[in-house]
């Protein structure tokens, strides 16, 4: 009985702890729409422009996203869930902030109200509670409510599918271990499709060594041995993910509207491209991949393996930077390929989108004058920054300030007076060599310049 007792506390506690998560997450969300609703209000009562309504809403987000150490985007998207859920689900939120329900349930409602047209949104937020408390789990109300909201919704599943293939699209997402989640949001008869055509070629590749090991031992030993360590010992998911990789790298699409008439045309010849930053300790010691690990800019260490076979195989040409033994601070650059000087030494430098928290890699950022060239400021390192086109345009359009300090230091100023300062990613101390390839970066022989002849 005492077991029982003690069990019954801990369930009491945790239960208790829901609750004031619960109250937590909903004054969050409150507190969230509130400050969504202000920009709108303001911009309402200013009869403004939709660019200029943008551009407040971006620097609300900014302000809290800054204050709170998180990404603007993420706020902004914060911002915009919590407006829908207190304008459409009122009844939800009430009874989540009560107990009765808890966020996995308000973000089942959510995703299957999502499609619903604003006027049937609140049928909706009340028939969803109420299947929620009948429902008890998230898992069992996920299966009851596409039901409700098919129902409520004025168009018929066709003529939602036709819109919905609007919002096709593939993504990254970044993961450990150097690995990531690469998601594509398809129609499910093509996703189901592509999925059972990869399983199929999977399929057979493991059946075709399957075989082959099985001739092998039969015209050898009749006893078999164990699996030779050179032998392919993947398994279906990983054969699977290898040939979606290989088809798609190397793989010349069906249709491609470049070709003239029934000729090949330029898609297929398109290579990927990334920009990855590979310190020399780590090419020449393969033993230093931790003390000094190559970066694939904007989505983190990658192992010193693929760093190196990018390095042997490539044919466009690496940029040289030369940073500070101690700081790491970029020094120099140099290379063969035809590109401005200036810009090699901002990516080189930057590596990334210079406002705090961003890490759109510096290969798709724009070059911002810090201090604005028709303001007299300078086309120099000194006055130039990589900014993605978000906070470009935020730098332009809304009342945040930015000036930069020695040594490439940005420092951000908020409307409300906030001061964030932004340093550059260091380099490896005491690796003074560092390899960063673009490839955007033609090789100048291709321009018809003679190849540099090999070092000795």
């Amino acid at each position: 009985m005492g077991d029982v007792r003690v069990l019954a506390d801990l369930v009491a506690d945790v239960v208790a702890a829901e609750a004031a998560l619960a109250a937590a997450e909903v004054a969050r969300v409150r507190a969230l729409a509130a400050a969504g609703q202000f920009p709108v209000d303001a911009a309402a009562s200013a009869r403004a422009s939709v660019r200029a309504s943008d551009m407040a809403m971006r620097e609300v987000a900014s302000e809290i996203a800054a204050a709170c150490r998180l990404s603007d985007r993420t706020v902004q998207r914060d911002i915009d869930e919590a407006m829908v859920l207190v304008d459409s689900y009122p009844s939800v939120v009430g009874a989540w902030e009560a107990g009765a329900i808890s966020r996995r349930h308000v973000r089942v409602i959510t995703e299957c109200g999502a499609a619903l047209p604003l006027d049937r949104r609140r049928e909706f937020d009340r028939s969803a509670v109420a299947l929620a408390r009948e429902a008890s789990s998230p898992g069992r109300l996920r299966s009851r409510l596409p039901v409700v909201a098919h129902r409520l919704h004025p168009r018929t599943a066709t003529e939602r599918h036709r819109a919905g293939r609007e919002a096709r699209c593939v993504r990254v997402v970044p993961g450990a271990d150097g690995m990531s989640d690469l998601i594509a949001t398809l129609p499910t008869v093509l996703a189901d499709a592509i999925h059972d055509r990869l399983t199929q070629q999977a399929r057979v590749i493991v059946d075709a060594r399957v075989g082959a090991s099985r001739d092998a031992r039969a015209d050898g030993d009749p006893v078999a041995g164990p699996v030779p360590p050179e032998a392919d010992t993947r398994t279906i998911d990983e054969v699977r993910a290898d040939v979606f990789a290989d088809m798609l790298l190397t793989g010349d699409p069906a249709v491609d509207t470049t070709g003239p008439g029934d000729g090949p045309g330029t898609l297929g010849k398109i290579r990927a491209r990334v920009q990855v930053v590979v310190p020399a300790l780590t090419m020449l010691s393969p033993s230093e991949e931790d003390t000094a690990p190559a970066d694939l800019v904007g989505r983190g260490p990658i192992d010193a393996a693929t760093a190196r076979a990018l390095a042997e195989t490539t044919s466009v040409p690496w940029d040289r930077v030369i940073t500070h033994p101690v700081s790491g601070a970029v020094l120099h650059t140099d290379t063969y390929a035809r590109t401005a000087a200036i810009d090699r030494h901002l990516r080189a430098r930057d590596r990334r989108c210079r406002w705090p928290g961003c890490t759109a890699p510096a290969i798709r950022c724009e070059i911002d004058h810090t201090t604005d060239w028709a303001l007299g400021g300078k086309t120099d390192v000194s006055n130039l920054a990589c900014l993605c086109q978000r906070h470009h345009s935020q730098k332009q359009f809304t009342r945040w300030k930015v000036r930069q300090l020695d040594g490439g230091v940005i420092e951000w100023t908020s409307p409300t007076g906030r001061v964030y300062t932004d340093f550059a990613d260091p380099y490896p101390a005491g690796a003074a060599v560092q390899g960063v390839r673009f490839a955007e970066d033609p090789p100048p022989w291709e321009a018809g310049e003679r190849p540099p002849a090999p070092e000795d």
